[in-house]
């Protein structure tokens, strides 16, 4: 758990921004039906000022319009990664809006989620009592 707790530490000071993080997160969260990390990362992005609306609508969001092309781009990328499958033009897209090192980045924060996932699934972590920021300290 230490190694993905230093991730963590490493990406919040990543150029990627926080929400953003935490958006993907959700989505990743919502692919893999991991209930704890969905718990956390919609009370996070809610107390980061996030609205209801575009969480309920993060499914679908490629039919939504309150998404940017940067947050598009990132979750086909994240969808990509999870699913083991970036096409050529996700990737593309991605480059577009993503510098190199953002880029690794966000990869690596995708990475981190499916691994916090399938932990929290295997060890069924309880979820509904998580407490937005939480698990801050253990970020810096």
């Amino acid at each position: 758990m230490k190694t993905l707790y230093g991730i963590g530490a490493y990406l919040a000071k990543s150029q990627v921004e926080q929400n953003l993080r935490h958006l993907i997160c959700f989505r990743v969260s919502q692919i893999n039906s991991c209930a704890f990390c969905l718990d956390m990362h919609s009370k996070d992005l809610r107390a980061a000022g996030e609205t209801e609306q575009r969480l309920y609508m993060l499914d679908a969001w490629r039919e939504a319009t309150v998404y940017t092309d940067r947050e598009r781009a990132a979750l086909a990328f994240a969808e990509g990664v999870t699913k083991a499958h970036v096409s050529d033009e996700v990737y593309a897209e991605a480059t577009k809006q993503f510098t190199d090192e953002e880029l690794v980045d966000l990869t690596l924060g995708i990475i981190s989620i499916n691994s916090f996932n399938r932990i929290n699934i295997v060890f069924n972590t309880p979820s509904g009592s998580y407490q937005p920021g939480q698990y801050a300290a253990i970020n810096n």
